[in-house]
């Protein structure tokens, strides 16, 4: 009898050690999971840019409809963007204007060297954010003006200068070809160098 007690014991025991421990994994799991939450996802994302023409500086805005991610998660907003690398096809621009979308797709980007892509990767220091961008065969940093809401909605924005990646060649060859388009009431034509980024995101909780 005392043996049947003491194996009934035994048992109960074991179960309730074997219980803890399931709970002790489960915990676990639960910190990862809820620490890394926080992914961009490229269909909430939009990238827009205003580029200008005229003396005047007058502004013309397109977009890239088609952007890619890579697969990657953080703890926070902050990490999730940091070393973010994404590609961006020359494809997908558009300014609801199809003569001038195949004027930039080919007298401005097919000037350049790898014409097909725009590639870059986010990184974030101590606050300050950079994109490491690559076009024209040459890569440079483009600082970030960045802001995150308590939504979670991420706003990117900063002005590129085509000089940095060697593309006043390509910029050149698209005044030619938009040369009367470009051209002011002074009768000068102009295309301006800089051109203006703004990414809108929206941070995703897995």
């Amino acid at each position: 009898m005392k043996k049947i007690v003491l194996l009934s014991l035994l048992t109960v025991l074991a179960f309730t050690t074997s219980c803890k421990n399931e709970a002790k994994v489960s915990d676990t799991e639960k910190v990862v999971t809820e620490t890394a939450n926080f992914v961009v996802k490229p269909e909430g994302t939009s990238v827009k840019w205003t580029a200008y023409k005229t003396t005047k500086k007058v502004p013309v805005g397109g977009q890239f409809n088609i952007l890619k991610f890579e697969d990657k998660k953080g703890a926070t907003p902050e990490e999730a963007l940091n070393n973010l690398s994404f590609s961006i096809p020359i494809s997908g621009l558009f300014t609801n204007n199809d003569a001038r979308d195949l004027k930039l797709k080919t007298s401005f980007f097919g000037e350049m060297l790898d014409p097909e892509f725009l590639k870059g990767t986010i990184k974030h220091n101590k606050g300050t954010y950079t994109a490491s961008i690559t076009m024209n065969g040459i890569t440079k940093d483009l600082p970030l003006d960045v802001k995150i809401t308590d939504e979670r909605r991420v706003t990117m924005s900063a002005t590129m200068d085509l000089k940095e990646w060697d593309a006043l060649g390509a910029l050149s060859a698209l005044n030619k070809v938009c040369f009367d388009l470009h051209k002011g009431a002074d009768g000068i034509s102009k295309t301006w160098e800089d051109v203006a980024i703004e990414v809108t995101t929206f941070l995703r909780k897995n």
